[in-house]
């Protein structure tokens, strides 16, 4: 367990959240919307339409007047940023000389922005991450492009502030829309560790977390927050289209930890928590449910799955009441 890649955050700008374009002063050769799409960019040799080469991002025309272009992006659920990421894939030589980043908090689309980011200089076909120093909460953000270009991607990582309340109502403990994130995994090669913890059903193997084959010994591992500490009643495992590389088996183990302990301490302590699943098999393309479970586990708020030896996870369920 010495390799695995810790998250720790979620992107506040997917659509999975509800997240979506608000306004914006230009798209003539990109539509907006490809800016907070969850795939990564990729590039389409050859590929034009009615207004030129088809490009996977946001990207505006050459201004001819002054001033520089905009887009307003509304958070599906508000939260704290904690890194800004702003990818120039494949833009070369028709990236935006400059980028910064405006923020706010409003309920009736009156903007009263703060700047998060400063102009920052652009490189053509690159990943720039920002880190950010602000513990306010926002749900518009405004990204300025100066003067004018293309941008492939832009995220948002941080946290959602979600106002989870004590009820006898049963809830999905591992659902991010109610807050609950990945904080570790031991690999994501095919599929991202977050999309277990999606709302819906996964659409194809792609959707969903998919780990390399393993040629040693060892097996895959995703340690979840929950959305709050709860009372687990049932859980749900999908494998859904995943036929010919699902894995063997799997097991949940949970803890409650309410102290502010390091990412790598906690996934050292993983190994030793207690088990609520016990190893059991998995099929193929399949819906897998254990209602009622006897664990003696009585609060949790992280989870392990572990999966043996590898394969794809569509969905994960975690059915129970907040304490």
């Amino acid at each position: 367990m010495n390799k695995y890649k810790i998250k720790n955050y979620i992107n506040l700008a997917s659509p999975v959240l509800g997240s979506k374009i608000y306004k914006f002063s230009d798209q003539f050769f990109g539509n907006a919307s490809r800016l907070i799409k969850d795939e990564d960019p990729v590039f389409k040799e050859g590929v034009y339409d009615k207004h030129g080469k088809w490009m996977d991002g946001w990207e505006t025309r050459r201004k001819r007047d002054a001033g520089n272009d905009y887009v307003i992006l509304k958070l599906g659920i508000p939260g704290k940023i904690s890194e800004i990421q702003i990818d120039t894939a494949f833009f070369n030589g028709n990236q935006p000389e400059y980028a910064s980043i405006d923020v706010c908090f409003s309920k009736n689309s009156k903007f009263k922005w703060n700047t998060i980011l400063t102009k920052k200089k652009l490189n053509p076909n690159s990943l720039h991450k920002y880190k950010i120093k602000n513990n306010n909460t926002f749900n518009y953000v405004r990204l300025n492009i100066f003067p004018d270009g293309g941008v492939a991607r832009l995220k948002l990582l941080g946290d959602l502030i979600v106002n989870n309340k004590k009820s006898n109502e049963k809830i999905d403990l591992s659902s991010v829309l109610k807050g609950a994130k990945i904080i570790a995994c031991s690999d994501e090669h095919f599929g991202v560790a977050q999309n277990i913890i999606s709302p819906g059903k996964s659409i194809n193997m792609g959707n969903g977390w998919e780990t390399k084959r393993r040629r040693g010994k060892g097996y895959d591992w995703v340690i979840i927050k929950l959305a709050d500490i709860g009372l687990i009643d049932s859980i749900n495992i999908q494998t859904h289209h995943f036929k010919g590389n699902y894995p063997a088996s799997f097991t949940i183990q949970g803890a409650l930890n309410n102290t502010n302990v390091g990412i790598i301490k906690l996934i050292k302590d993983s190994q030793k928590w207690q088990s609520i699943i016990s190893k059991t098999k998995l099929k193929p393309h399949d819906d897998f449910k254990i209602d009622k479970l006897n664990s003696k586990i009585k609060e949790v708020n992280y989870l392990k799955l572990s999966i043996f030896p590898d394969g794809g996870i569509s969905r994960l369920r975690v059915y129970g009441t907040i304490l």
